[in-house]
């Protein structure tokens, strides 16, 4: 949900980077190929945007699908395991279990629904944050348009953030599916998509589809946050130290380091979801019985500040190519699209 929310940013903020001017190298300066590949890129409608965000991120969770796997089995090691088994945990150790236990196929395990997930969210987001930005801007002192750069990025931040928290709420229950079926080992408790919606409904209720909502929600706002601010800053410098450079590469390396950044910071909120998510699976006890400051409390306790970060490094691993892959694939069929629309 993190990275789902970052490239919302890393998007806009990329192509306001072309369009503003607001770097060191402007709008005038660009060579005429350049404008007429922004002219072109502005004729693409919003079924086109969607489409590219769509696309660009399923390819993107695909090829990352095998550390994303690993990523929520690590953090969700912590709740029914003994001390002993996770400091025997490591990347290498879990990835031979699963081609030795489940084949090298389980590594996509629950991949179908990440995409499932992935489409209708970016087209939730993408659709939700250009109203939202329509909303803000009649509030006094959010109208500026390249004048005021404070406005500006306060108008992208708040955009942003209701957006990812719309999306997020709209398409949540199958991030849980999802979450499931990766954590999924040798037991098979849930066949698919349907299947697991039907169980969740049937053993926990309709409100079961929506455990650990909260948590998510308190970390979609930070992440955006953090992701803006960090991209906006490097942006700028880079820019003004290197105004030749390519603007996607910068695009690229900046989305990617705010992508990091951002996961350093929201990672426990993003373990205690995946946890929330998966109370209660299978018939299991509950392991967490109290709220979200208890669940980092026990965490800390059982398993020491460490385990706030358990599976902190397939994240990592994750971001650089997750982000990168998502960008310039949204990159790439914009201005496919925007061939096709000028051809037509």
């Amino acid at each position: 949900m993190q990275t789902e929310a970052r490239m919302g940013v890393v998007v806009e903020g990329g192509q306001r980077g072309l369009s503003s001017g607001h770097g060191s190298v402007s709008v005038d300066k660009l060579s005429k190929q350049k404008q007429q590949m922004l002219q072109n890129h502005s004729q693409i409608g919003t079924m086109s945007h969607l489409l590219a965000g769509g696309v660009a991120g399923a390819l993107s969770k695909t090829c990352t699908a095998p550390l994303a796997r690993l990523t929520i089995l690590f953090q969700v090691q912590g709740m029914h395991s003994d001390g002993a088994a996770l400091r025997k945990a490591s990347i290498w150790h879990e990835a031979s279990r699963i081609v030795n236990e489940e084949g090298f196929r389980a590594f996509w395990k629950g991949n179908l629904v990440t995409i499932a997930h992935r489409l209708p969210y970016s087209s939730v987001n993408f659709y939700a944050y250009e109203q939202y930005k329509k909303l803000l801007q009649v509030i006094p002192g959010l109208q500026s348009r390249g004048e005021n750069m404070g406005a500006d990025a306060c108008l992208h931040f708040l955009g942003g953030g209701l957006a990812g928290i719309t999306a997020a709420s709209a398409t949540y229950p199958l991030d849980l599916v999802r979450t499931r079926l990766a954590a999924q080992t040798n037991v098979i408790y849930y066949r698919g998509i349907w299947h697991a919606l039907q169980t969740i409904c049937r053993e926990e209720g309709v409100l079961g589809l929506y455990k650990g909502l909260g948590a998510t929600l308190l970390g979609v706002g930070p992440s955006i946050a953090i992701s803006f601010s960090v991209y906006e800053t490097l942006r700028s410098f880079w820019q003004s130290q290197r105004p030749r450079d390519s603007t996607v590469l910068v695009s690229l390396a900046c989305g990617s380091l705010s992508g990091i950044a951002s996961s350093t910071a929201t990672f426990p909120l993003d373990l205690v979801r995946r946890r929330k998510q998966l109370e209660g699976v299978g018939g299991r006890a509950r392991v967490y019985t109290t709220g979200l400051f208890g669940i980092f409390r026990h965490i800390i306790q059982t398993e020491g500040f460490r385990g706030m970060y358990r599976g902190i490094l397939p994240e990592y691993y994750k971001v650089v190519p997750g982000v990168g892959i998502c960008f310039m694939t949204y990159e790439t069929l914009k201005m496919l699209l925007a061939d096709v629309s000028t051809s037509l």
